[in-house]
């Protein structure tokens, strides 16, 4: 069934580690952008028909901080240009600072049913250090908040940032765990180029935990987690029963979705679709960077996804696109020490060794 992503690249401040499309702007941009954003939706129907969806997903940026009445004309426009199934996911993307009880209501009131929110982290110099604009506080109030209004709460977490200390890194977690949420995406930092905390670290302004610290407190997050009742089923994931975000999962097991606005990627029809990096490029619509996947690319992204994601990798798929990964002598290792795990036709990383699992799919590619 077929997903939907929306971008909304517009945030109050950029952040200090953040590597993606998004740009402070003012509200007269911001309608602009959502009007191009409306005609390409508009467009995709006139030109493929009213496709059913099962998943809408709303990201930036900060989409929390676009006005209501612009959130309100783009769920207009998907349900004109496209069949709505009765189990919908429909998520959006927020941050404490710009999320307000009178967006909450009118959210809930179009149909969202599931919400994100960036937390990153619960200690206030560490919120400062990466540029975040709330504070413990506001992160706490907007999660009971939204607890009024939605059964569906996801929080995202940072692990790895400047000076962590492993107990108070697990006393959030658990904290977090304990209030009204359903979901919990953890990542690990990454430096990215060109960022201010690049600078910041090169600069030695901060000092970061060394990789094996970033790993262990990923573990003791996970086993902790799990403890809690949150199931990991992708190794940044943690859903407790039957809240796994099933648009999300659509990245990780090759199914089709459509992307819209700045910088947004699209897989259909076998074709994978990038839109422009501009808004001068954006709004001209010119060409679009498009691939139809190879074989070698399929294999490569079967292997990568599937032993990231609790669906694992189906050997027949790979054999029928000419790779036998029974032959591959580092999977046996793997499967003899336990590393990946083997049923019928699946093969599944060991969770134990999500923290490395770069590392392992690196050594199961042709």
């Amino acid at each position: 069934m077929l997903g939907v992503y929306i971008h909304i690249p517009f945030c109050q401040r950029k952040c200090s580690y953040c590597a993606f499309s998004s740009f402070v702007r003012e509200e007269a941009e911001q309608e602009k952008y959502i009007c191009s954003l409306i005609q390409e939706i508009e467009d995709f129907a006139k030109q493929h028909g009213k496709r059913e969806i099962d998943s809408i997903y709303i990201g930036g940026g900060t989409p929390s901080l676009l006005p209501e009445k612009l959130i309100e004309k783009i769920v207009e426009a998907l349900k004109s240009s496209f069949i709505w199934t009765n189990n919908l996911e429909f998520s959006i993307e927020s941050n404490p600072n710009s999320l307000t009880e009178e967006k909450l209501q009118k959210y809930k009131e179009i149909g969202i049913n599931r919400i994100s929110i960036g937390v990153q982290s619960l200690e206030n110099e560490k919120l400062k250090t990466i540029g975040r604009l709330h504070t413990k506080e506001d992160a706490i109030e907007k999660i009971k908040l939204a607890g009024k209004y939605f059964h569906n709460i996801n929080v995202d977490m940072l692990i790895g940032l400047p000076q962590m200390n492993l107990e108070c890194f697990l006393q959030q977690i658990e904290f977090l765990a304990s209030l009204k949420i359903t979901h919990i995406s953890a990542y690990m930092l990454q430096i990215e180029d060109e960022t201010l905390l690049q600078k910041m670290a090169q600069d030695k302004e901060i000092f970061l935990p060394e990789d094996d610290d970033s790993v262990e407190a990923y573990e003791k997050m996970a086993k902790l987690l799990k403890k809690l009742g949150f199931e990991r089923y992708e190794v940044s994931n943690f859903a407790k029963e039957g809240y796994e975000c099933k648009h999300n999962f659509k990245y990780w097991t090759g199914e089709e979705y459509i992307g819209f606005g700045l910088s947004s990627h699209s897989f259909f029809n076998g074709i994978r679709t990038a839109n422009e990096k501009t808004f001068e490029d954006y709004y001209k619509r010119k060409p679009t960077f498009s691939e139809k996947l190879s074989i070698a690319q399929q294999i490569e992204e079967h292997i990568m996804l599937g032993l990231r994601c609790k669906n694992g990798v189906s050997k027949q798929f790979l054999k029928r696109r000419g790779y036998d990964i029974t032959q591959n002598e580092n999977l046996k290792e793997y499967i003899a020490k336990e590393i990946v795990r083997e049923k019928d036709d699946k093969l599944f990383l060991n969770p134990e060794y999500y923290g490395v699992n770069n590392y392992i799919i690196v050594h199961l590619l042709p």
